[in-house]
């Protein structure tokens, strides 16, 4: 028996994922958290045998859940399931103790292929893995890997045309707290303006769709 929690937001998907799990696996048990806090209690009450998370989640992001997971169930596997291109989550996730990143456009049988794999241990990227998972020694260091996680949330939508307001409104968090993290992003960008910003999205892929 393998019991999965899936933490997302939309209604729709966590019954298309459930279907999926349930025809797909032999022996499945499944339960659901809509938010991070939600999932959180569920994970502290009950056992789970792995996590299915979106990052995109109402009030803290799924990373915030993540590292939570890490802190409190330091075994629990954990695969980050999202709409983000693996180019622009991936190595982020991994850093913060995800077990496996798939996208949602994936075939059915990939996501279950995916929570065997890290049910046993293993990590999963992708079949085949992306080249830089491959080769890690090669991969060279951009500018936005040093920023913080919260930073980098703002620098996508900040990239996509979201003013400061929005984004706070967007992320529960006030103007000013928003502001700050603005501020340090540009610092360590090296940015002026929001629009050197939005530029830097655009080039580096970094949109908030």
């Amino acid at each position: 028996m393998t019991r999965i929690l899936l933490v997302d937001d939309h209604p729709v998907v966590r019954h298309g994922i459930r279907q999926i799990l349930i025809e797909g696996m032999k022996s499945v048990v499944i339960g659901e958290a809509s938010d991070v806090d939600t999932a959180a209690a569920r994970i502290k009450s009950d056992v789970w045998d792995v996590v299915v998370l979106d990052l995109t989640l109402p009030g803290a992001s799924g990373l915030d859940l993540l590292k939570d997971i890490r802190r409190e169930r330091h075994a629990l596997p954990v695969l980050v399931l999202s709409m983000h291109p693996a180019a622009q989550f991936a190595r982020r996730v991994l850093a913060a103790g995800a077990s496996g990143y798939l996208t949602k456009d994936s075939a059915a049988t990939e996501l279950v292929q995916a929570i065997e794999q890290i049910r046993r241990g293993r990590l999963y990227l992708g079949n085949p893995p992306p080249e830089w998972a491959r080769t890690p020694a090669t991969v060279s260091v951009v500018p936005h890997d040093k920023l913080s996680d919260r930073e980098y949330q703002v620098l996508r939508m900040l990239g996509s045309g979201s003013t400061v307001s929005e984004i706070a409104t967007a992320l529960g968090l006030s103007v000013k707290t928003v502001s700050t993290y603005r501020a340090r992003l540009l610092e360590k960008l090296d940015m002026r303006s929001n629009a050197e910003v939005m530029r830097y999205a655009i080039e580096n892929g970094l949109m908030d769709s």
